[in-house]
């Protein structure tokens, strides 16, 4: 027979603290911090890329020699120091800006709009692999893997572009579908790893992302991929036949791939918002336990997150190998798979978050190259602004208190107190 506690003074005994939530795949904290850095309002989001320009404009003043010339003697005329300060920033983000959205001073229109062409070329494939990895971030899993999708996606493009003689638009069809097979077959690995073994998908994707650049460094070293007569680590041009079209003529680099990534990018809207699976998917991200309990299944949730996002990642792959470069190299990917994790954070892993973030991060890349020509501002200063914009995405509360903003919630909370304290005042009344 057991003994009740007694009450002393008629004051029930304190319940144990409610332990730390975690889910069911040992995911606590990291988890709520990402959900925290996708909820995010869009005005953090806006004066996260506010602060980032500030303090890369800091960083311009600083490296400018007329900035430290005057410095010397700042305090006999400061208006020297400051007109040089001013002088240094403006003209690098003009420069910036003509070089990224409309060149003012071109003689012809077409000139003019090319810098624009140029950011939606260079925006496609952070869109296309964006969107992958906004997927993955709503069902949960911070997939990290698109650049060694990226990479298997021009591979499966690439091999199908240069190997097979095929009419134009079956050729070109394949090899997308191609690129999209290998993104999807690469991020499948990890997604599978996750549901039957519980491997965690950060580690396995960067491991997949290191043997995607060894893969592809190997496979431009063997006949079947690298350029006949050339000991260089290059493939066959790709023919015209498998080749993104030029969307504004031979005078510009601005391909088809840049509409997929558009449709691509209504494609999921409708996937996340208006369908079953992308219910699911949400679901699980938001609670995998109350998921599984409703009757999903989490395992083949987190297999066809993974294959989907991978497929995007793939035609971000294509994008690159059958539109912009048509050849296939060991730095098919560049940095686009990295920067894509900041794309998908910054548009909040929605569609039209992430098209739009990935044309601003295509204004950087694209400006910075005029902007070191005009000005000779240093082209790592577009580097750190783009870490920085990484940094104050990543902490939602650090821009909340540069700008005294609100947190979210604590509107609620204050109204709760404020209704609870007259019931208590009444009670202990």
């Amino acid at each position: 027979m057991t003994q009740a506690t007694p009450d002393v003074g008629g004051v029930p005994p304190a319940a144990a603290p409610p332990s730390r939530p975690m889910d069911d795949d040992g995911r606590g904290e990291g988890s709520s911090i990402l959900r925290e850095m996708l909820e995010s309002s869009w005005l953090v989001s806006f004066l996260a890329v506010v602060i980032a320009l500030v303090l890369g404009g800091v960083l311009i003043a600083a490296a400018d020699p007329d900035v430290q010339r005057t410095a010397t003697y700042v305090f006999a005329r400061p208006s020297d120091f400051f007109g040089a300060i001013w002088s240094s920033v403006a003209s690098a983000y003009a420069a910036l800006f003509q070089g990224s959205v409309v060149n003012l001073g071109a003689p012809t229109f077409e000139r003019a709009i090319r810098p624009l062409t140029e950011t939606m070329t260079v925006a496609t494939p952070l869109i296309l692999a964006g969107l992958g990895l906004g997927i993955g971030f709503r069902a949960g899993l911070f997939n990290i893997g698109a650049q060694g999708q990226i990479i298997l996606g021009g591979i499966f493009a690439g091999f199908i572009g240069f190997t097979f003689s095929l009419p134009p638009g079956l050729h070109l069809l394949l090899a997308v579908f191609g690129a999209a097979l290998g993104g999807a077959l690469w991020a499948g690995i990890a997604g599978v790893l996750k549901a039957r073994t519980g491997a965690h998908e950060v580690i396995v994707t960067i491991m997949l992302n290191n043997i995607a650049v060894f893969l592809v460094a190997y496979l431009l070293t063997t006949s079947a991929f690298q350029r006949a007569g050339s000991s260089n680590p290059i493939s066959p041009p790709i023919p015209s036949s498998a080749q993104f079209p030029l969307l504004l003529g031979d005078g510009f680099r601005l391909h088809l791939g840049f509409v997929l990534a558009l449709v691509a990018a209504v494609g999921v809207w409708w996937l996340m918002e208006r369908s079953t699976i992308g219910f699911r998917f949400r679901a699980v991200g938001e609670n995998p336990h109350a998921a599984r309990t409703a009757g999903m299944s989490v395992p083949w949730a987190y297999v066809w997150v993974m294959v989907i996002a991978g497929a995007l990642a793939g035609l971000a792959g294509s994008a690159q190998v059958l539109g912009t470069e048509k050849v296939l190299t060991a730095g098919v990917a560049a940095s686009f798979g990295f920067d894509a994790i900041t794309v998908a954070l910054l548009g909040r892993s929605r569609p039209l978050g992430t098209v739009l973030a990935g044309l601003l991060f295509g204004a950087l890349r694209a400006g910075g190259f005029a902007m070191q020509a005009r000005t000779g501002t240093p082209i790592d200063i577009v580097l750190v602004v783009q870490s920085l914009i990484v940094l104050f995405i990543a902490a939602p509360p650090l821009v909340r208190s540069v700008f005294r903003l609100p947190t979210p919630g604590d509107t609620t909370r204050k109204r709760r107190r404020s209704t609870s304290r007259p019931a208590a005042q009444e009670v202990s009344a």
